[in-house]
């Protein structure tokens, strides 16, 4: 018997449903797609390719977008952090990307860019970030208009001027008033004509105020809910990544017996115990604790004991008859991964992010 380890199989049919989930609640904005931290561990160069019918493509850093521009995609481009040196300032505009100014030396490294007959050809798009609330990476409102009137000014930057971006701190909290004060907060600067852009995932799908000129889905584009109350299947979004692998043995264990490192899951009676290879080493959390469910034959097993680096221990006892090479779905469709993460004490990001480059992608 060959064991071909586990796999991450991504529908991309699946990230062409969520885009259109977006543009259903948002129809007047155009979609950045979010595909930063390689589309977050689906692929960046297939995300791209699936989600062409996207605005443009949104990353943190300029390697990114440099990454995308090598594999051909000609989508406009927007850097979240934007440039973080004159040099990059420099790449950045031979690569017609956009990028976001969140701090006053971006804008001097733009004015500084040398002026050349084709100049023209490559106009930046620039989004001043303004910090309407997250406290974390942005512009003081008070700083805005200054810098609004020296970039419009700017021969490099495309017309009519920047933009204004804001990230929503507490979107996934329903109840929170402080998102619609963030989009207050950064009408209240725009001027006639200005662009605006501001939704992410939660944002879109629950704070109309968010729905500005554009909108950034991310997690909901990868078939998470941003939610810690409602699933990705309530909202209409399908999981992309079934994470799976295979038993590799079975073993029956007599009452008492310890399971795994630090014994810490006592067998209650003689039991199956099954061992699928997948562990921390490839990305599942290493604190998912006894009891998170994985699917085997469609039932739903427990894990038990401590997770190692390459293995995963299982109590068989819901499917006794499970046998070396049968699959396992740590999650994907009927296991959506929130709900892993929930029991893991993390979020969804972070196990769709974390999945380590040694489980082999397949695309479908």
């Amino acid at each position: 018997m060959i064991f071909v380890g586990p796999s991450a199989h991504i529908d991309l049919s699946a990230l062409g449903h969520n885009l259109e989930v977006a543009r259903r609640h948002a129809p007047r904005s155009r979609i950045w797609a979010v595909i930063k931290a390689d589309a977050y561990g689906h692929g960046m160069e297939q995300a791209a390719a699936a989600l062409t019918a996207a605005d443009g493509f949104a990353v943190a850093r300029l390697e990114e977008a440099l990454r995308l521009r090598a594999a051909g995609v000609e989508h406009p481009i927007l850097v979240l952090n934007g440039a973080l040196s004159a040099e990059e300032t420099a790449v950045a505009w031979e690569a017609r990307l956009d990028l976001a100014v969140h701090q006053a030396e971006q804008a001097d490294w733009l004015a500084a860019l040398p002026v050349t007959a084709a100049v023209a050809h490559r106009l930046l798009r620039i989004w001043l970030k303004v910090d309407t609330g997250m406290h974390r990476l942005g512009l003081d409102p008070a700083e805005v208009p200054r810098l609004q009137a020296r970039l419009a000014d700017c021969p490099v930057v495309a017309a009519p001027g920047p933009g204004l971006l804001t990230h929503l701190a507490n979107a996934d909290e329903l109840a929170d008033p402080l998102s619609d004060l963030q989009c207050q907060r950064l009408r209240a600067l725009a001027q006639p004509g200005q662009a605006l852009n501001i939704g992410n995932s939660a944002g879109i799908l629950a704070c109309p105020a968010a729905r500005a000129d554009w909108v950034r889905p991310g997690i909901m584009l990868y078939g998470g809910s941003p939610f810690g109350d409602r699933g990705a299947a309530a909202l209409d979004l399908r999981p992309v990544m079934t994470l799976r692998t295979q038993i590799s043995a079975t073993h029956v264990y007599r009452a008492g017996e310890r399971i795994g490192y630090g014994g810490t899951f006592v067998c209650p009676e003689d039991m199956p115990v099954g061992v699928a290879a997948i562990g921390y080493g490839d990305g599942y959390p290493r604190h998912a604790p006894t009891g998170t469910p994985v699917l085997v034959k469609g039932r739903r097993v427990p894990l038990i004991g401590r997770i190692s680096m390459d293995s995963v221990t299982l109590d068989l006892r819901p499917c006794p008859e499970a046998r070396p090479g049968d699959e396992a779905i740590l999650w994907g469709p009927g296991l959506p991964v929130e709900e892993i993460a929930t029991t893991a004490g993390t979020i969804s990001y972070d196990l769709l992010c974390g999945v380590s480059p040694r489980v082999r992608r397949e695309y479908h």
